[in-house]
């Protein structure tokens, strides 16, 4: 009889990336996470030891939990978030089934360092059309759903950056940034590794729009439109962002989910 507090792999699989997908929070040991320290996408890293005092944190919250073989450490975590009252699954057979699967993993290496709330903290140029959208969905989706995303004049980027203890992103110049004809959102998905079918053709859409080819793929004309009209309707960059995760959310699930899909609609007639 299948179990009803575990989520299987291929399920699991289904989830990730999408704006709706349980809270993934590893509690490997700190052997095992070194032996591989790759993470699933945008998952937590937990001490289970210490269950009781972080518990509260993923509080009405979905959550899957994981260890290295999907046994005592993540049954027994997830068996103490439900006594906590948050819905909570171990993943069947753990990260190493994950991995075994070739399921998406994230280089732990490429995640900047984190402040002291444990977010990653970025800086860009203000008003934000594709690029610039793009990489803080990828990063809140895939790396980090707690990033925080600044926005300031083009000039002041590496200052603030300094200043604030933010990775800068999308300027010349920096690590995170355009390489040859590669836009910063590609580079983001090499650098963590991100191997997904869906991301590497989301990935040709938004460097046609980025980079004025929009020859590359036909859909980077629209995604193009709709990311100028987005930076038209929104003077505050950070409700411009949040519109655009939906526009992301929309394409990226295109890309994974309905790439053969038609519409004619009335077929071979006229409407009446």
């Amino acid at each position: 009889m299948p179990s009803t507090t575990a989520i299987t792999v291929q399920q699991l699989s289904r989830l990730v990336g999408l704006p709706d997908a349980p809270i993934l929070i590893d509690v490997r040991t700190d052997e095992d996470y070194q032996a591989d320290p790759r993470l699933l996408p945008a998952s937590y890293r937990r001490d289970f030891k210490t269950v009781s005092t972080w518990a509260a944190e993923f509080s009405a919250s979905k959550v899957v939990v994981i260890c290295h073989r999907g046994q005592k450490l993540s049954q027994g975590v997830a068996a103490w978030l439900r006594h906590e009252g948050i819905p909570a699954e171990s993943l069947e057979g753990g990260f190493e089934a994950w991995a075994a699967a070739k399921a998406p993993l994230v280089s732990a290496s490429a995640i900047p360092p984190r402040d002291e709330q444990g977010r990653t903290v970025w800086v860009t140029r203000s008003r934000p059309k594709v690029d610039r959208v793009a990489c803080p969905w990828l990063i809140r989706r895939f790396v980090d759903p707690d990033a925080v995303f600044l926005f300031v004049d083009p000039a002041e980027v590496p200052l603030v950056a300094d200043r604030f203890a933010a990775v800068a992103f999308d300027i010349e110049g920096v690590f995170w940034s355009h390489r040859g004809e590669r836009c910063t959102f590609d580079t983001m998905i090499e650098e963590f590794g991100l191997r997904i079918e869906a991301l590497d053709r989301l990935a040709l859409i938004v460097r046609g729009a980025d980079t004025a080819r929009l020859d590359l793929v036909p859909q980077a004309a629209g995604f193009l439109a709709a990311s100028l009209g987005l930076s038209r309707m929104f003077r505050d960059d950070l409700e411009q962002l949040e519109a655009g995760m939906l526009l992301y959310d929309a394409f990226f699930r295109w890309c994974r989910d309905a790439t053969e899909e038609t519409h004619n609609w009335p077929a071979g007639g006229k409407a009446q």
